[in-house]
């Protein structure tokens, strides 16, 4: 998949350890990068649906536009669908089987 960053920071984050890890500690630096490199290795997001560790899923609300990624407990990686048109199923769902593009949008913890 092609991954895209929302924030030149962001960017800053995914390509430089020692940024990462004086940001976010060493577990978080650690599992953002294991996420990056699983998105880029996937050929789309059905790949990763399943994901144990990961547990990707949709969010709900005013999130409902956007994807969580598990980092450490109460982080998440949000991320948008970037594809364009957007990959639709009939039933107005996503098709996880045709997204191929995304972008990371923040760290934050939703639970907030």
């Amino acid at each position: 998949m092609e991954v895209r960053y929302r924030t030149r920071q962001l960017e800053k984050l995914a390509s430089d350890s020692k940024k990462r890890i004086r940001e976010l500690g060493t577990d978080a630096a650690r599992r953002f990068e294991r996420r990056i490199s699983e998105f880029k290795a996937a050929e789309c997001l059905e790949d990763l649906k399943n994901l144990p560790q990961a547990r990707i899923h949709q969010l709900k609300g005013n999130r409902k536009h956007q994807f969580s990624a598990d980092l450490v407990h109460p982080y998440r990686l949000l991320f948008t669908v970037e594809n364009d048109p957007e990959p639709k199923k009939a039933d107005g769902g996503w098709d996880w089987s045709r997204i191929t593009i995304i972008q990371i949008e923040e760290i934050t913890d939703t639970h907030e």
